[in-house]
Parts: C-alpha cells; structure tokens; sequence
C-alpha cells in the first residue's frame, strides 16, 4: 500500500516577489489575487495541492514590510505568525540580498525550520550569472535546505521545488479531502476578485485604502443565478468619487470584470451589485479592520 506523505508550507518574502503567483501557479487555480501593486496580499491564504502520493498544504502570506497603520501592522503580523506550526518555509526572492531583507531573515531563523530559498522571476533576469549572483548573495547569510531558481509566471522549475518541498513532508493522513484546493470560503475569494480590480483600476492611496464586504450572496435556482450585493469601504470622500469614476464608468467597468471572473472560476452565473460607503481612517480602527475580515 503506498504510503500518503503530507506537510504545511509557508511561503514568505518581500512584497510584490510573486508570492501569490507563485501559489496558483502549484494549485493550477487562481486561489490568490494578484496585481503590479505592493501588499495586494493582506491575509494568509491556505492552497492545497493533493498528489499520488501526498499533498501540500501551501500558506501564501503577506509580503513583509515595516507597516505605518493598524491594517499594515496585522498584515506584518500575519505573516510572521504563519512561520509557526509548519513544516517548511519558502522564502520567495528576487534580486540580491540587501539590508532590507534583515528582519525576514531574522523571523526565519527564529522560527528554526527547514528553509528552501526560492529565486523567482527568473524569466526577466539577462543571464544565468544574474541568478547565481542572487544565490551567491544569500548563501553566507543562512544554511538553506535547497535553492530553487523559478518562474512562477512561466510555471518553470517548479516541479524542482515540489521536489525540494516533498523531502520534508511527513507521512501520514491528509490534512483535507483530495478535492479540496483552498479553506478559503466563496464569499470571501468572490471579494478579494473585486479588490483585484479595483487594484488594476485605481492608483496611488486609493487601492491601499480599499476593503469589499460581500453584504448578500442570494441563490435563485429556478434560473441558475447568484445574486451577489458587494460594498466597497474607502477612507475619503475623493476616494469614492475617482473609484465611481465619470457617470459611474470606472465602478461599472470594475464590476463587469470582477461579475466575469467570478463566472469563470465558480462557473457560476453571477449578477453583481456595488456600492461605494466612506469609513474614514478604517485602516486604524481594530475594531473595524476585524468587522471587514482582516483579523487574525
């Protein structure tokens, strides 16, 4: 009889390394959202890839960095604390080791498990003494079990990390059902799909500024739809207004990209509402960072 082996992975790193990328491109499915902006990433998010002969349970998590608000604090905090009750961590990277990277460094090492140091977004590196260049950089720092050069948005090598990653899984039962990919709900993977385009479509403060609330996910099974009602939480006046956009157009538009990824990845048909509602300074309020999923 074979034997099942299976083990919790975290991956970790600065933000805007891939991370997420990284995590849908193992699952095969867009668990994560992802954009050109930093700190799209603002909780852990569980992917779990079920094989032959085991099954990794990945733990994408927000990038690190030194927060300036309540909301960047938990996200910071987050991050750090997913280092625990796991078998492995996958520091994510991609450019040489610099001062910066001293407090993830610091957070590894405390947590004192094995540790694979993962070279990402090799596709946009000239050459592979660029690559060895950023290994070299790192290798002095700690002992790492493996380094893995990869492209998560090529999805190369990664079969090479699966590998590396395996060697540390335990045997034993499976931690979830083989047809499970994500713990993560629908409603809130429905609301992250929405803050993923109001991340394409706005810039500056306002996408750091966003939160999405699914208010109602109603079922209307005589015609096979999903009636979803979503509110869209800024902390200014200005906020709402450029998010609405001229005659409602930008609002529209997030609405109708966000309505046709939810159809594609539930295969659902889904009529989508939004709203738009002030909460000033929400980023700082503990009470209302939890109230909009954000707590621990």
């Amino acid at each position: 009889m074979m034997q099942t082996k299976s083990g919790f992975i975290t991956i970790v790193g600065k933000p805007n390394v891939g991370k997420s990328t990284l995590l849908n491109a193992l699952i095969g499915e867009k668990i994560a959202i992802t954009s050109p902006k930093v700190q799209t990433t603002r909780f852990r998010i569980t992917g779990i890839l079920t094989e032959e002969d085991a099954q990794f349970v990945f733990i994408d998590t927000p990038g690190m960095h030194k927060p300036i608000h309540g909301l960047g604090k938990l996200m910071d905090k987050s991050a750090e604390n997913a280092m625990q009750d796991v078998d492995i961590i996958c520091w994510v990277v991609d450019q040489p080791y610099r001062k910066s990277d001293e407090f993830i460094l610091e957070r590894i090492k405390n947590a004192g498990l094995p540790t694979i140091l993962v070279i990402n977004k090799i596709d946009e590196l000239p050459s592979k003494g660029d690559i060895d260049k950023i290994i070299v950089s790192y290798l002095s720092k700690m002992e790492f079990e493996s380094v893995v050069p990869i492209s998560a948005k090529d999805k190369t090598h990664l079969e090479h990390l699966k590998k590396a990653v395996k060697e540390h899984l335990i045997e034993g039962p499976l931690f979830y059902p083989e047809d499970y990919i994500t713990d993560q709900s629908q409603e809130s993977r429905m609301g992250e799909l929405i803050r993923e385009r109001i991340l394409y479509y706005t810039e500056q403060e306002v996408p750091h500024s966003v939160a999405v609330v699914i208010e109602s996910m109603k079922h209307n099974e005589e015609i096979g739809t999903l009636d979803v009602d979503a509110l869209i939480i800024v902390e200014r006046d200005s906020q709402k207004g450029i998010l609405i956009g001229k005659g409602g157009e930008k609002l529209k538009r997030i609405g109708t990209e966000a309505r046709k990824a939810m159809n594609q990845i539930f295969d659902l048909k889904v009529h989508l509402t939004l709203w738009v509602k002030v909460q000033k300074d929400w980023r700082n309020n503990p009470n209302v960072i939890s109230k909009y999923g954000y707590g621990e």
